[in-house]
């Protein structure tokens, strides 16, 4: 049997040094996380992050960088997620659009904030993300490619 990581996205958005992220719940848990997903067939890194954020918070994401890429094996299972984590900006919120399936709200965190919901992150990549942008990384989004089969010819 091959074995095939799952591929998400999340975004990192800061507004007045606070952090949008979700509560949701999931596998009878309730949990915070950045606004994420996974990947669908044809659509691209970019368009998922957007879409994912747009499911989740009624925001309309605009990703400016890559934070990091993350292989994260998930415990007592066979399943690892390879998440591609963006940061940007939201300029327009859609009150009226309802929220992704098991989604309870969205909230504003501040580093505080976090740090004393630690125990309700869904995962230790939430922390991860969050410090890396932190620390100041941030790669161009040039990084990302996607080649179609035809495209793939050498001139």
């Amino acid at each position: 049997m091959r074995w095939k990581p799952n591929v998400t996205v999340a975004a990192i958005i800061e507004r007045d040094q606070k952090f949008l992220l979700v509560e949701e719940n999931t596998d009878n848990h309730v949990v915070f996380n950045q606004p994420a997903g996974h990947l669908e067939k044809d659509e691209t890194l970019i368009e998922a992050v957007k879409r994912e954020v747009r499911e989740e918070t009624a925001w309309e994401f605009i990703p400016q960088y890559i934070v990091g890429i993350y292989l994260s094996p998930k415990q007592h299972s066979d399943i690892s997620y390879l998440r591609f984590c963006f940061s940007g900006r939201c300029d327009k919120y859609h009150p009226e659009q309802a929220l992704d399936n098991g989604i309870i709200q969205t909230v504003w965190f501040n580093q505080k904030e976090i740090k004393q919901n630690m125990d309700r992150m869904r995962s230790p990549m939430v922390s991860q993300c969050i410090n890396d942008y932190l620390s100041g990384k941030n790669y161009p989004l040039q990084l990302l490619n996607r080649v179609l089969p035809d495209e793939a010819i050498v001139s």
